[in-house]
């Protein structure tokens, strides 16, 4: 069986955001917060754009269909943590607050550019409209359902590992399979409703968000050690 390339964007994706981050952390403090959410920002509006896209998930032993931001959107709890885990809650709250508004200029930016009239010779402009119409709808239920359950997230982040402080696996892992499991449920409601079938498409991001959720947490315990390690 032919190795997904997908898989191979996403290590690499992963693995350079991860080391990058905990590199400015440890050598250049005062910015790691900004580089922070920079990726998580990046995350944020790239999983917007494709969500559009719903494409065939295939685990190997079953397949199932999902918006194509189930790739990232998982990142952005994994993000999130990240900075709840050396900067905290509060901070963790203010950059989803800043991704939330930047994700406001890219609807505008999009319903500008809608705005204007297509040149004579432009093929696909029906394809075009077609596309960032639906994606306007998408981005609107991806706000409500950002806004709750990234919240969520951190609060529940923050919450264990006040509690448990040695369990890092633990804390990222369950933080996240709260959030992404209720962020599935509203999102596909709001995005797909009379557009595509539902029950498919929630199972689909449930399993799909949360099996790469969970691979992605060995990373954020590798940004975890590296951080204690270095400093």
């Amino acid at each position: 069986m032919t190795f997904p390339v997908v898989w191979l964007y996403w290590i690499i994706s992963l693995t350079v955001v991860t080391y990058v981050s905990a590199f400015i952390i440890n050598r250049h403090r005062e910015y790691g917060f900004s580089a922070l959410v920079a990726f998580y920002t990046i995350y944020l509006a790239a999983s917007q754009i494709v969500a559009s896209r719903l494409i065939e998930f295939d685990l190997g032993f079953y397949t199932f269909f999902a918006p194509a931001a189930v790739f990232l959107y998982p990142f952005l709890s994994q993000a999130i943590d990240m900075i709840n885990e050396v900067y905290g809650e509060k901070k963790a709250h203010v950059a989803i607050i800043i991704a939330f508004l930047t994700q406001i200029l890219l609807v505008t930016f999009i319903l500008m550019t809608n705005s204007l009239s297509p040149a004579p010779f432009f093929e696909y402009e029906d394809a075009w409209q077609g596309i960032f119409s639906q994606s306007i709808r998408i981005t609107i239920a991806s706000w409500l359902s950002f806004l709750l359950f990234q919240n969520l997230d951190a609060y529940v982040f923050a919450w264990m590992k006040r509690n448990y402080p040695k369990q890092v696996f633990l804390r990222s892992a369950s933080s996240d399979l709260l959030s992404l499991t209720l962020d599935s449920l509203i999102f596909v409601v709001l995005a797909f409703y009379g557009v595509a079938p539902l029950v498919p498409l929630i199972i689909g991001q449930i399993i799909a968000k949360n099996f790469i959720g969970l691979l992605d947490t060995p990373w954020f315990v590798w940004y975890k050690k590296y951080l204690e390690k270095k400093s």
